[in-house]
């Protein structure tokens, strides 16, 4: 079949997996679907998905900027650096203001260096480091580089803080969180997060679950063919 991009707006508690994998039992059998960057199941919001022969564009459109909002919690750590995990500290938070905290965000503009999180798919001598931290071994450290363009402190109400990201493709926002903690003394768990946007792919265009849900696959199968010249430009660029 034709093949195309699916824009899903990924609810919490899926993995990127169950969203290929849901769409692809909606498909004729043996349709290739696959996601093109993951989101935690923690997060929510846009994911994008190829089908078909699109599958192919999957790693270069793996490597498109990225833009989230989300929240951060102040005084707390977790192994998995999200409030999900387990509490590893609880310190006092020290009295700040918005303005206090976008001057500290100020800072991570342009290009971070930051440790990958102990719960991540980074992979160390064939094995992703969270299998290393679910076993309780010690975890591998790994680092990596990331473009910050724009970080927003949106509102703050302690100890949570509401902000929007503009980042690099594989920016971990839990790894940013607990360098906000860390500079600040008390550490910072990740509270919420949801992806507004890849490159010029918007979450206000992307299905829901009850639209998937309502979907046949006749609908489906015109929207994959709508999706191919929108595919394109995002993938290489308007035509001259």
């Amino acid at each position: 079949m034709t093949g195309g991009m699916i824009l899903f707006d990924k609810p919490q508690g899926w993995t990127s997996h169950d969203a290929a994998e849901a769409f692809r039992r909606m498909l004729p059998p043996g349709t290739k679907v696959g996601h093109c960057g993951a989101l935690d199941p923690v997060a929510t919001g846009l994911l994008v998905l190829l089908v078909g022969p699109c599958t192919r564009l999957q790693a270069m459109m793996q490597g498109l900027d990225k833009e989230y909002s989300g929240h951060i919690r102040l005084g707390v750590e977790t192994d998995t650096g999200d409030i999900t995990g387990k509490v590893l500290a609880e310190k006092p938070v020290p009295e700040l203001s918005l303005g206090d905290l976008q001057k500290l965000m100020d800072g991570f503009l342009g290009k971070v260096d930051v440790p990958v999180p102990a719960y991540s798919a980074v992979k160390h001598k064939g094995r992703a480091l969270y299998e290393y931290a679910r076993k309780g071994q010690p975890v591998p450290e790994k680092r990596r580089v990331s473009r910050i363009d724009s970080w927003r402190a949106l509102s703050y109400q302690a100890p949570d803080l509401e902000h929007s990201i503009r980042c690099s493709s594989g920016t971990y926002i839990r790894a940013l969180a607990a360098e906000i903690g860390g500079r600040l003394g008390c550490g910072a768990t990740m509270l919420t997060l949801r992806r507004d946007r890849v490159a010029s792919l918007k979450l206000s265009d992307a299905l829901t679950l009850s639209d998937a849900k309502d979907l046949s696959l006749k609908d489906l199968k015109a929207m994959l063919e709508g999706s191919l010249k929108h595919l394109q430009e995002v993938a290489v660029g308007p035509r001259k």
